[in-house]
């Protein structure tokens, strides 16, 4: 699509002149346009695309393209159920861990005896009069207290980005502080759960921002670890990215697991019929059935 806007009906034979089978019709095409939009769908016909012009493989069908964006939407909806429990309980660990190892300092994010000088000195661009307005506990306390600089560990790191939690913890400066964090979730190598914790925020930034899901690829390896194995030794997959994020899931809750995992399992199972489909589960995602 160029840089001129264009109706449903010349999107329709636009993509007709390209290839594309409206096994639907042509008027529940339109709908499912005006529904979801033309931009958006296109990223789930590129992989029917053969060439420079934009050309689709012969017998692509609008359903298959269809499947697939719900496909993506309904694993983005699972996942996210996930990544929310484990972004909750990282951050909660951070904050008790590292509070109780420091009570004597409050607002230890904020202390170089704590944490590394460069993000001392950059947290007040992040804590700043719009933060402190925009979360109503923060404002709260200054209000209470207007001589704190800062407001508590607890308070203020609730209300923090997760790619900011990553950071906290990258930035303390006791190594055995960070492995305590590790071993809770059972690693024995921080660099590890460096690794596992960056693959949560790369799939849960993805699932937050309606980014392409089942065909994202993590742009650094997954650890190799005694957790799990990787299918077909691809550790850039997204399924070796899910199992990082059922792996932190059974350390929280196993229960929760198991249904996360039925879900999915569940939701690539009812393409089984669907040939097109499941060979993109398969070699786009990664995902073989075990049992």
């Amino acid at each position: 699509m160029g840089a001129i806007a264009t109706t449903v009906k010349e999107q329709i034979q636009k993509l007709t002149e390209r290839g594309m089978d409206f096994d639907w019709g042509i008027e529940k095409a339109e709908e499912i346009l005006l529904d979801i939009g033309y931009y958006r769908l296109g990223f789930y016909w590129n992989p029917f695309e053969i060439d420079a012009t934009h050309k689709f493989e012969k017998d692509t069908k609008f359903s298959t393209v269809v499947k697939l964006y719900y496909l993506d939407v309904d694993l983005k909806n699972i996942l996210n159920k996930a990544l929310n429990r484990i972004e909750i309980n990282l951050r909660t660990q951070l904050i008790y861990i590292v509070s109780n190892e420091y009570p004597q300092y409050p607002t230890w994010f904020a202390n170089k005896k704590v944490m590394d000088s460069y993000f001392v000195d950059e947290f007040p661009k992040y804590y700043d009069n719009k933060f402190k307005d925009k979360n109503k506990p923060i404002k709260k306390h200054h209000n209470n207290y207007p001589n704190d600089i800062y407001a508590p560990a607890w308070k203020t790191l609730e209300f923090l980005s997760f790619g900011s939690i990553y950071s906290i913890f990258y930035s303390l400066k006791d190594e055995m502080l960070k492995y305590k964090i590790a071993k809770y979730y059972g690693f024995k190598s921080i660099k590890t759960f460096h690794n596992f914790f960056q693959t949560i925020i790369f799939i849960r930034n993805i699932c937050a921002h309606s980014g392409l899901l089942y065909d994202s690829n993590t742009p650094k390896e997954i650890s190799t670890t005694p957790f799990f194995k990787f299918n077909n030794n691809n550790k850039h997959s997204l399924d070796s990215s899910i199992k990082v994020i059922l792996y932190f899931l059974g350390k929280i809750s196993n229960d929760r697991k198991d249904i996360i995992e039925s879900e999915i399992s569940t939701l690539f199972d009812s393409f089984q019929n669907d040939n097109v489909i499941m060979k993109i589960i398969t070699d786009k995602i990664g995902y073989i059935k075990i049992g």
